[in-house]
């Protein structure tokens, strides 16, 4: 499935690709870092990375921005409010907000892929209020209810 979406580049992303995916079956269109100058992150400190990328997503959809997990196993490198969402009237800049939970610095470059984009549709809910819910056998059971094993 495809859908349309308008992209418009931001001067400091004169030289960067458009947000693509690396391989034919994956899902996240990378997002690369649009700085000039590199940026370091200390352990525990969050920066914002600017993308160069400002999107016109039709209504209906979203976009959410999502960490790398390489970067995340390697670096401890996180997008703290993952996924993070675009909703469809945003046309403000794509900038990420990356986290470093490692134990090093971690030193953001010009280029780098520092996320993914995934275009997804939103569906809307239509609230139908009740006085109670259908029974299930799982019922209110959360947050490691069904245990490790």
């Amino acid at each position: 499935m495809s859908v349309r979406v308008e992209i418009a580049r931001e001067a400091h992303a004169r030289d960067l690709p458009l947000p693509e995916a690396t391989t034919s079956g994956a899902a996240g269109l990378d997002l690369r870092a649009a700085i000039d100058d590199p940026i370091c992150i200390a352990p525990g400190e969050r920066r914002l990375i600017p993308t160069g990328w400002r999107i016109a997503l039709p209504e209906g959809f979203e976009a959410q921005v999502r960490p790398r997990s390489g970067l995340a196993l390697r670096h401890g490198i996180l997008v703290p409010n993952a996924p993070g969402t675009i909703d469809a009237d945003y046309r403000g800049e794509i900038q990420v907000i990356l986290m470093n939970a490692g134990d090093d610095e971690f030193q953001v470059e010009r280029g780098d892929r520092i996320a993914q984009l995934v275009v997804a549709p939103v569906a809307k809910p239509v609230w139908i209020e009740v006085d109670a819910l259908d029974e299930t056998a799982r019922g209110a059971g959360g947050f490691g209810h069904t245990g490790r094993r």
